[in-house]
């Protein structure tokens, strides 16, 4: 009997192995046939990627906002908010960092970083006004109103709009497994201008040690080094993050540096 391939090495987009997963979640079928009409309906009305994403979260938030940044359950969303911020705080962040969230959704991590750091500290960036005034709900639930967050919703990544080398730390979480190359591309090309000396940024992405591939327009998989080298590119340092495979979330992650 042929040994399954590890997560890493599979290729989602391939016919055979959606043929495979077919055979072995029957009832997974129907949802995968709605994902495919959604996905030809949304490529035929959106003008590019950031269009494309903006109709999947609407789509998504009318459900469920938990749900549609990644959460099966309210306990998931909590659980992976809390595992965001341990990690981050674990890893560098301090209270009197100035902070940047792109994809900041609604709030799953959000509220922990806003509630820790000092006031006005937190920045938080999306492209789905569904999900943003989510995120408000979630400011109004957590009593958070009076330490001054921002959120702000944007239709690319070239941060045009915000200050030069103002934040020390930069987040984005389950945002570049949703993108393609050309979307990281642009934030790697412009976050730089907006991170202090010595700051870093952390962001997750679908691993694969194979082929580069996508399922639909929503799951984008990459290979460590084409990412390590995109962000070598413009002028950052890159590091994987080893001890983030530790922990029990299905993405990998990599922090860039901008030199001091």
């Amino acid at each position: 009997m042929t040994e399954p391939l590890p997560p890493t090495r599979r290729n989602r987009a391939s016919l055979a192995y959606k043929l495979r997963y077919a055979a072995q979640n029957p009832d997974k079928i129907r949802t995968y046939a709605a994902r495919v009409a959604r996905d030809l309906k949304f490529r035929v009305s959106s003008r590019g990627h950031v269009a494309y994403y903006r109709a999947v979260m609407k789509s998504d938030t009318a459900k469920s906002p938990e749900a549609a940044v990644g959460s099966r359950s309210h306990e998931r969303w909590l659980k992976l908010g809390q595992m965001q911020f341990d990690y981050l705080r674990g890893h560098g962040l301090k209270p009197d960092d100035r902070m940047l969230e792109i994809g900041c959704g609604n709030l799953r991590a959000g509220w922990r970083f806003i509630d820790y750091l000092d006031s006005g500290n937190y920045y938080g960036i999306d492209i789905s006004p569904d999900i943003l005034l989510a995120a408000q709900n979630t400011l109004v639930r957590q009593d958070l109103r009076d330490k001054l967050p921002h959120l702000t919703l944007v239709n690319d990544l070239k941060l045009q709009f915000l200050p030069s080398e103002h934040f020390s730390v930069v987040h984005a979480h389950s945002v570049f497994s949703h993108s393609p190359l050309d979307v990281i591309e642009e934030c790697l090309a412009n976050v730089g201008r907006v991170m202090a000396p010595g700051g870093f940024f952390d962001f997750t992405f679908d691993r694969t040690e194979g082929s580069e591939h996508h399922v639909l327009r929503e799951d984008f998989y990459y290979r460590t080094e084409t990412l390590t080298a995109l962000a070598e590119k413009h002028g950052f340092t890159a590091r994987f993050m080893d001890d983030w495979e530790e922990l029990p979330h299905g993405q990998s992650k990599i922090r860039v540096t901008r030199p001091g």
